[in-house]
Protein backbone atom coordinates (compact mmCIF):
# COMPACT_ATOMS: atom_id res chain seq x y z
CA UNK A 1 0.00 0.00 0.00
CA UNK A 2 1.18 3.52 -0.71
CA UNK A 3 -0.17 7.05 -0.50
CA UNK A 4 -0.62 8.58 -3.94
CA UNK A 5 -1.97 11.99 -3.00
CA UNK A 6 -2.42 14.05 0.18
CA UNK A 7 -4.55 17.17 0.49
CA UNK A 8 -4.90 19.31 3.62
CA UNK A 9 -7.32 22.15 4.30
CA UNK A 10 -6.89 24.31 7.42
CA UNK A 11 -4.66 21.70 9.03
CA UNK A 12 -2.00 23.20 11.30
CA UNK A 13 -0.08 25.85 9.30
CA UNK A 14 -1.68 25.00 5.95
CA UNK A 15 -4.70 26.81 4.57
CA UNK A 16 -4.48 24.47 1.58
CA UNK A 17 -1.75 22.16 0.36
CA UNK A 18 -1.59 19.27 -2.10
CA UNK A 19 1.22 16.74 -2.21
CA UNK A 20 1.65 14.11 -4.93
CA UNK A 21 3.46 10.99 -3.77
CA UNK A 22 4.38 7.57 -5.08
CA UNK A 23 5.92 4.26 -4.06
CA UNK A 24 9.52 4.08 -2.93
CA UNK A 25 11.40 6.77 -1.02
CA UNK A 26 10.29 10.41 -0.91
CA UNK A 27 12.31 12.92 1.12
CA UNK A 28 10.71 16.21 2.15
CA UNK A 29 13.41 18.82 2.74
CA UNK A 30 12.95 22.21 4.37
CA UNK A 31 14.29 24.20 7.26
CA UNK A 32 12.96 23.60 10.77
CA UNK A 33 9.54 25.07 11.49
CA UNK A 34 8.50 25.16 7.83
CA UNK A 35 5.72 22.56 8.15
CA UNK A 36 7.28 19.23 7.15
CA UNK A 37 6.12 17.52 10.33
CA UNK A 38 2.59 18.87 9.84
CA UNK A 39 2.33 16.84 6.64
CA UNK A 40 3.57 13.66 8.31
CA UNK A 41 1.34 14.28 11.33
CA UNK A 42 -1.73 14.44 9.08
CA UNK A 43 -0.91 11.06 7.53
CA UNK A 44 -0.30 9.53 10.94
CA UNK A 45 -3.56 10.99 12.23
CA UNK A 46 -5.44 9.44 9.32
CA UNK A 47 -4.08 6.06 10.37
CA UNK A 48 -4.48 6.25 14.15
CA UNK A 49 -6.90 9.14 14.83
CA UNK A 50 -4.32 10.64 17.13
CA UNK A 51 -1.30 12.90 16.87
CA UNK A 52 2.21 11.91 17.88
CA UNK A 53 2.79 15.51 19.02
CA UNK A 54 -0.29 16.63 20.99
CA UNK A 55 -2.97 14.91 23.06
CA UNK A 56 -5.97 16.90 21.81
CA UNK A 57 -7.31 17.85 18.38
CA UNK A 58 -7.52 21.61 18.94
CA UNK A 59 -3.92 22.41 17.86
CA UNK A 60 -4.49 20.53 14.59
CA UNK A 61 -6.92 23.17 13.35
CA UNK A 62 -5.40 26.22 11.71
CA UNK A 63 -5.78 29.11 14.15
CA UNK A 64 -9.16 30.80 13.86
CA UNK A 65 -10.85 27.94 11.98
CA UNK A 66 -13.52 25.49 13.14
CA UNK A 67 -12.55 22.43 11.14
CA UNK A 68 -9.70 20.83 9.24
CA UNK A 69 -9.87 18.38 6.34
CA UNK A 70 -7.40 15.60 5.55
CA UNK A 71 -7.88 13.83 2.21
CA UNK A 72 -5.77 10.95 0.96
CA UNK A 73 -5.77 8.66 -2.05
CA UNK A 74 -4.35 5.24 -1.22
CA UNK A 75 -3.31 2.54 -3.68
CA UNK A 76 -3.23 -1.14 -2.77
CA UNK A 77 -2.51 -3.35 -5.75
CA UNK A 78 -5.11 -2.43 -8.38
CA UNK A 79 -7.48 -0.90 -5.82
CA UNK A 80 -7.66 2.83 -5.06
CA UNK A 81 -9.33 4.17 -1.92
CA UNK A 82 -10.07 7.79 -1.13
CA UNK A 83 -10.24 8.68 2.55
CA UNK A 84 -11.49 11.96 3.96
CA UNK A 85 -11.32 12.97 7.60
CA UNK A 86 -13.03 16.04 9.01
CA UNK A 87 -11.57 17.24 12.31
CA UNK A 88 -14.01 19.50 14.13
CA UNK A 89 -13.60 21.93 17.00
CA UNK A 90 -17.10 21.66 18.45
CA UNK A 91 -18.53 18.33 17.31
CA UNK A 92 -17.47 14.75 16.66
CA UNK A 93 -14.97 14.12 13.88
CA UNK A 94 -16.32 12.43 10.76
CA UNK A 95 -14.87 10.35 7.97
CA UNK A 96 -15.72 9.38 4.40
CA UNK A 97 -14.62 6.37 2.38
CA UNK A 98 -14.66 6.80 -1.41
CA UNK A 99 -16.85 9.89 -1.05
CA UNK A 100 -19.70 7.92 0.53
CA UNK A 101 -21.96 9.25 3.26
CA UNK A 102 -20.17 10.42 6.41
CA UNK A 103 -19.26 7.75 8.96
CA UNK A 104 -17.79 7.83 12.45
CA UNK A 105 -14.12 8.73 12.36
CA UNK A 106 -13.11 5.41 13.88
CA UNK A 107 -14.82 3.56 11.01
CA UNK A 108 -11.87 4.44 8.76
CA UNK A 109 -9.30 2.85 11.09
CA UNK A 110 -7.26 0.09 9.51
CA UNK A 111 -7.54 1.37 5.93
CA UNK A 112 -4.44 3.56 6.05
CA UNK A 113 -1.66 1.90 8.04
CA UNK A 114 1.50 3.72 9.03
CA UNK A 115 4.51 3.30 11.26
CA UNK A 116 5.79 6.71 12.29
CA UNK A 117 9.26 7.30 13.72
CA UNK A 118 9.76 10.68 15.41
CA UNK A 119 11.93 12.38 18.05
CA UNK A 120 8.93 12.19 20.39
CA UNK A 121 9.48 8.41 20.48
CA UNK A 122 12.04 8.88 23.25
CA UNK A 123 9.02 8.99 25.56
CA UNK A 124 8.38 5.32 24.76
CA UNK A 125 11.37 4.49 26.94
CA UNK A 126 11.97 7.56 29.10
CA UNK A 127 8.35 8.60 29.64
CA UNK A 128 5.69 7.34 32.01
CA UNK A 129 3.73 4.09 31.41
CA UNK A 130 0.89 5.89 29.60
CA UNK A 131 3.19 6.37 26.58
CA UNK A 132 3.80 2.65 26.30
CA UNK A 133 0.11 1.80 26.83
CA UNK A 134 -0.77 4.22 24.06
CA UNK A 135 1.79 2.59 21.78
CA UNK A 136 0.14 -0.80 22.31
CA UNK A 137 -3.41 0.49 21.89
CA UNK A 138 -2.68 2.41 18.70
CA UNK A 139 -1.02 -0.64 17.19
CA UNK A 140 -3.96 -2.80 18.27
CA UNK A 141 -6.44 -0.45 16.60
CA UNK A 142 -4.39 -0.48 13.39
CA UNK A 143 -4.22 -4.27 13.29
CA UNK A 144 -7.74 -4.98 14.59
CA UNK A 145 -9.88 -1.81 14.26
CA UNK A 146 -12.62 -3.08 16.57
CA UNK A 147 -10.19 -2.68 19.48
CA UNK A 148 -10.52 1.08 19.11
CA UNK A 149 -14.06 0.57 20.42
CA UNK A 150 -12.72 -1.75 23.13
CA UNK A 151 -10.46 1.00 24.44
CA UNK A 152 -13.16 3.64 24.05
CA UNK A 153 -15.64 1.52 26.02
CA UNK A 154 -13.09 0.94 28.76
CA UNK A 155 -12.28 4.65 29.04
CA UNK A 156 -15.99 5.51 29.27
CA UNK A 157 -16.61 2.98 32.05
CA UNK A 158 -13.45 4.03 33.89
CA UNK A 159 -14.58 7.66 33.84
CA UNK A 160 -18.00 6.75 35.28
CA UNK A 161 -16.51 4.48 37.92
CA UNK A 162 -13.97 7.10 39.00
CA UNK A 163 -16.74 9.70 39.28
CA UNK A 164 -18.67 7.37 41.58
CA UNK A 165 -15.61 6.63 43.72
CA UNK A 166 -14.86 10.34 44.00
CA UNK A 167 -18.47 11.04 44.98
CA UNK A 168 -18.40 8.28 47.59
CA UNK A 169 -15.13 9.62 48.98
CA UNK A 170 -16.61 13.10 49.38
CA UNK A 171 -19.61 11.86 51.34
CA UNK A 172 -20.79 8.81 53.16
CA UNK A 173 -20.61 5.52 51.30
CA UNK A 174 -24.23 4.40 51.17
CA UNK A 175 -25.94 1.21 50.11
CA UNK A 176 -26.92 3.01 46.89
CA UNK A 177 -23.27 3.77 46.18
CA UNK A 178 -22.34 0.15 46.80
CA UNK A 179 -24.96 -1.33 44.48
CA UNK A 180 -24.10 1.15 41.72
CA UNK A 181 -20.39 0.42 42.13
CA UNK A 182 -21.11 -3.31 41.80
CA UNK A 183 -22.73 -2.62 38.42
CA UNK A 184 -19.79 -0.54 37.20
CA UNK A 185 -17.42 -3.24 38.44
CA UNK A 186 -19.10 -5.70 36.08
CA UNK A 187 -18.87 -3.32 33.12
CA UNK A 188 -15.26 -2.41 33.83
CA UNK A 189 -14.26 -6.04 34.36
CA UNK A 190 -15.67 -7.00 30.95
CA UNK A 191 -14.09 -4.08 29.06
CA UNK A 192 -10.83 -4.42 30.97
CA UNK A 193 -10.59 -8.16 30.34
CA UNK A 194 -11.06 -7.69 26.60
CA UNK A 195 -8.42 -4.96 26.47
CA UNK A 196 -5.94 -6.90 28.63
CA UNK A 197 -6.40 -10.08 26.60
CA UNK A 198 -5.72 -8.19 23.35
CA UNK A 199 -2.65 -6.43 24.78
CA UNK A 200 -1.16 -9.68 26.07
CA UNK A 201 -1.51 -11.32 22.67
CA UNK A 202 0.03 -8.29 20.96
CA UNK A 203 3.04 -8.19 23.29
CA UNK A 204 3.77 -11.83 22.53
CA UNK A 205 3.71 -11.00 18.82
CA UNK A 206 6.00 -8.02 19.36
CA UNK A 207 8.66 -9.62 21.55
CA UNK A 208 10.58 -11.66 18.93
CA UNK A 209 10.46 -8.76 16.48
CA UNK A 210 11.71 -6.34 19.16
CA UNK A 211 14.68 -8.60 19.85
CA UNK A 212 15.40 -8.94 16.13
CA UNK A 213 15.13 -5.20 15.43
CA UNK A 214 17.43 -4.25 18.31
CA UNK A 215 20.03 -6.74 17.11
CA UNK A 216 19.80 -5.28 13.58
CA UNK A 217 20.37 -1.73 14.83
CA UNK A 218 23.20 -2.49 17.26
CA UNK A 219 26.09 -4.87 17.77
CA UNK A 220 23.64 -7.31 19.41
CA UNK A 221 25.61 -7.35 22.66
CA UNK A 222 22.38 -6.97 24.67
CA UNK A 223 19.03 -8.70 24.34
CA UNK A 224 15.98 -6.43 24.10
CA UNK A 225 12.70 -7.66 25.54
CA UNK A 226 9.32 -6.49 26.78
CA UNK A 227 7.16 -7.77 29.63
CA UNK A 228 3.57 -6.78 30.28
CA UNK A 229 2.95 -5.96 33.96
CA UNK A 230 -0.70 -6.13 34.97
CA UNK A 231 -2.34 -4.86 38.15
CA UNK A 232 -3.91 -8.33 38.32
CA UNK A 233 -0.49 -9.71 39.18
CA UNK A 234 -0.13 -7.59 42.33
CA UNK A 235 3.13 -6.35 40.86
CA UNK A 236 2.16 -2.69 40.68
CA UNK A 237 2.15 -0.17 43.50
CA UNK A 238 -0.56 2.47 43.97
CA UNK A 239 1.08 4.78 41.44
CA UNK A 240 1.24 2.17 38.68
CA UNK A 241 4.96 1.50 39.06
CA UNK A 242 6.23 -2.09 38.81
CA UNK A 243 6.88 -3.48 42.27
CA UNK A 244 10.24 -5.21 42.46
CA UNK A 245 12.64 -6.11 39.72
CA UNK A 246 12.03 -8.00 36.50
CA UNK A 247 11.63 -11.74 37.13
CA UNK A 248 12.50 -13.79 34.10
CA UNK A 249 11.78 -17.43 33.55
CA UNK A 250 14.58 -19.78 32.50
CA UNK A 251 15.67 -19.08 28.95
CA UNK A 252 14.96 -15.35 29.18
CA UNK A 253 11.18 -15.64 28.86
CA UNK A 254 8.53 -13.79 30.81
CA UNK A 255 7.61 -14.49 34.44
CA UNK A 256 5.36 -17.30 35.60
CA UNK A 257 2.68 -14.81 36.61
CA UNK A 258 2.76 -13.39 33.11
CA UNK A 259 2.47 -16.88 31.61
CA UNK A 260 -0.60 -17.56 33.77
CA UNK A 261 -2.39 -14.44 32.49
CA UNK A 262 -1.63 -15.30 28.87
CA UNK A 263 -3.33 -18.64 29.29
CA UNK A 264 -6.57 -17.16 30.61
CA UNK A 265 -9.65 -16.47 28.49
CA UNK A 266 -11.48 -13.15 28.49
CA UNK A 267 -14.08 -14.65 30.84
CA UNK A 268 -11.41 -15.85 33.26
CA UNK A 269 -9.69 -12.46 33.21
CA UNK A 270 -13.05 -10.85 33.91
CA UNK A 271 -13.45 -13.04 37.01
CA UNK A 272 -9.96 -12.02 38.14
CA UNK A 273 -10.89 -8.35 37.80
CA UNK A 274 -14.10 -8.79 39.81
CA UNK A 275 -12.08 -10.37 42.59
CA UNK A 276 -9.39 -7.67 42.40
CA UNK A 277 -11.99 -4.89 42.58
CA UNK A 278 -13.45 -6.42 45.72
CA UNK A 279 -10.04 -6.72 47.35
CA UNK A 280 -9.07 -3.15 46.52
CA UNK A 281 -12.42 -1.49 47.23
CA UNK A 282 -11.47 -0.05 50.62
CA UNK A 283 -8.32 1.55 49.24
CA UNK A 284 -10.12 2.81 46.14
CA UNK A 285 -12.82 4.44 48.27
CA UNK A 286 -10.13 6.10 50.39
CA UNK A 287 -8.37 7.53 47.34
CA UNK A 288 -11.39 8.11 45.11
CA UNK A 289 -9.86 6.49 42.01
CA UNK A 290 -9.71 3.08 40.32
CA UNK A 291 -6.46 1.35 41.26
CA UNK A 292 -6.88 -1.86 39.27
CA UNK A 293 -7.21 -2.18 35.50
CA UNK A 294 -5.40 -1.84 32.16
CA UNK A 295 -5.20 1.94 32.65
CA UNK A 296 -2.52 1.32 35.31
CA UNK A 297 -0.60 -1.48 33.59
CA UNK A 298 2.96 -1.20 32.34
CA UNK A 299 4.93 -2.47 29.37
CA UNK A 300 8.35 -2.93 30.91
CA UNK A 301 11.25 -2.74 28.45
CA UNK A 302 14.53 -4.44 29.30
CA UNK A 303 18.05 -4.51 27.90
CA UNK A 304 19.95 -7.50 29.17
CA UNK A 305 18.96 -7.88 32.81
CA UNK A 306 18.20 -4.20 33.47
CA UNK A 307 15.15 -2.03 32.76
CA UNK A 308 15.76 0.24 29.77
CA UNK A 309 14.26 3.20 31.60
CA UNK A 310 16.87 4.73 33.83
CA UNK A 311 19.65 2.30 32.86
CA UNK A 312 20.02 2.57 29.08
CA UNK A 313 22.49 5.07 27.62
CA UNK A 314 21.22 7.73 25.23
CA UNK A 315 22.25 5.64 22.24
CA UNK A 316 20.67 2.50 23.70
CA UNK A 317 17.48 4.43 24.44
CA UNK A 318 17.26 5.58 20.84
CA UNK A 319 17.91 2.07 19.60
CA UNK A 320 15.15 0.70 21.83
CA UNK A 321 12.68 3.34 20.60
CA UNK A 322 13.52 2.60 16.97
CA UNK A 323 13.28 -1.13 17.67
CA UNK A 324 9.76 -0.76 19.07
CA UNK A 325 8.65 0.99 15.90
CA UNK A 326 10.42 -1.56 13.71
CA UNK A 327 8.80 -4.37 15.70
CA UNK A 328 5.37 -2.89 15.01
CA UNK A 329 6.33 -2.66 11.32
CA UNK A 330 7.32 -6.34 11.28
CA UNK A 331 4.04 -7.32 12.99
CA UNK A 332 2.12 -5.42 10.30
CA UNK A 333 4.14 -7.17 7.62
CA UNK A 334 3.13 -10.49 9.16
CA UNK A 335 -0.49 -9.42 8.72
CA UNK A 336 0.17 -8.23 5.17
CA UNK A 337 1.26 -11.74 4.23
CA UNK A 338 -2.19 -13.01 5.24
CA UNK A 339 -4.23 -10.39 3.40
CA UNK A 340 -3.43 -7.13 5.18
CA UNK A 341 -1.56 -4.12 3.87
CA UNK A 342 2.11 -3.30 4.29
CA UNK A 343 2.30 -0.03 6.23
CA UNK A 344 3.65 3.29 5.03
CA UNK A 345 6.88 4.13 6.86
CA UNK A 346 7.28 7.71 8.05
CA UNK A 347 10.60 8.95 9.44
CA UNK A 348 10.07 12.46 10.72
CA UNK A 349 13.34 14.29 11.50
CA UNK A 350 14.77 11.08 12.94
CA UNK A 351 18.12 10.96 11.18
CA UNK A 352 19.28 14.26 12.67
CA UNK A 353 19.04 12.60 16.10
CA UNK A 354 21.15 9.55 15.21
CA UNK A 355 24.85 8.88 14.83
CA UNK A 356 26.18 7.83 11.43
CA UNK A 357 26.18 4.11 12.22
CA UNK A 358 22.54 4.04 13.37
CA UNK A 359 21.51 6.22 10.41
CA UNK A 360 22.92 3.72 7.94
CA UNK A 361 21.54 0.67 9.70
CA UNK A 362 18.04 2.13 10.00
CA UNK A 363 18.10 3.33 6.39
CA UNK A 364 19.19 -0.09 5.14
CA UNK A 365 16.34 -1.77 7.05
CA UNK A 366 13.54 0.49 5.82
CA UNK A 367 14.75 1.17 2.27
CA UNK A 368 12.92 -1.83 0.85
CA UNK A 369 9.49 -0.84 2.15
CA UNK A 370 6.78 -0.14 -0.41
CA UNK A 371 6.64 3.52 0.60
CA UNK A 372 9.00 5.49 2.83
CA UNK A 373 8.40 9.16 3.64
CA UNK A 374 11.28 11.03 5.23
CA UNK A 375 11.64 14.60 6.47
CA UNK A 376 14.94 16.41 6.98
CA UNK A 377 16.18 19.96 7.38
CA UNK A 378 19.07 19.37 4.97
CA UNK A 379 19.96 16.71 2.43
CA UNK A 380 23.12 15.88 4.36
CA UNK A 381 21.02 14.26 7.09
CA UNK A 382 19.75 11.57 4.70
CA UNK A 383 21.88 8.42 4.31
CA UNK A 384 22.82 7.35 0.81
CA UNK A 385 20.75 4.19 1.28
CA UNK A 386 17.60 6.33 1.04
CA UNK A 387 18.12 7.85 -2.35
CA UNK A 388 14.83 8.82 -3.92
CA UNK A 389 12.61 11.69 -4.92
CA UNK A 390 13.25 15.02 -3.19
CA UNK A 391 10.43 17.47 -2.42
CA UNK A 392 11.14 20.98 -1.16
CA UNK A 393 8.78 22.30 1.52
CA UNK A 394 8.34 26.08 1.56
CA UNK A 395 6.22 28.36 3.77
CA UNK A 396 2.59 27.43 3.25
CA UNK A 397 3.13 24.77 0.62
CA UNK A 398 5.30 22.68 -1.69
CA UNK A 399 7.85 23.80 -4.29
CA UNK A 400 7.19 21.50 -7.27
CA UNK A 401 10.27 22.66 -9.18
Amino acid sequence: MYLEHLSLTDFRSYAQVDLALGPGVTVLVGYNGIGKTNLMEAIGYLATLSSHRVSSDAPLLRFGTERALVRARLVRGSQTTVLELEINASRANRGRINRSNPVRARDILGICQTVLFAPEDLALVKGDPSNRRRFLDELLASLIPRHAATRSDYDRVLKQRNALLKSARAGKFTAAHESTLDVWDQHMARAGAELLHARLELVERLRPHLSRAYAELTDASKHADATYRSTLQNQMDDDGVPAGSVQQAPGGGSSAAQDDLRLLSVEQLMERYIQAFAESRKKELERGISLVGPHRDELELTLGQAPAKGYASHGETWSMCLSLRLASYYVMLDDARTGGSAPILILDDVFAELDVQRRRKLAAIVAGAEQVLVTAAVDADIPDELSGRRVKVIPGGIDEQ
